[in-house]
């Protein structure tokens, strides 16, 4: 399964109000700074993270994407 930016915010989301972050409301920040946290953890991921495989005819480095 592919990373996306949708299910990690939501699962940040889930995690934030087990703590008791307070997600709805007039005021409720938690929930824009889960999409910031869960936008720039993709966006790193996709842009910057390597597999190194090791062995075999595949053995190389190769970007995640």
């Amino acid at each position: 399964m592919a990373i996306s930016k949708s299910s990690l915010k939501k699962k940040i989301e889930t995690e934030l109000k087990a703590k008791g972050f307070v997600l709805d409301g007039e005021f409720a920040m938690a929930g824009m700074m889960a999409e910031a946290i869960a936008n720039a953890v993709v966006d790193e991921i996709t842009q910057n993270a390597e597999v190194k495989v090791t062995g075999g005819s595949s053995a190389g480095t190769y970007k995640v994407s």
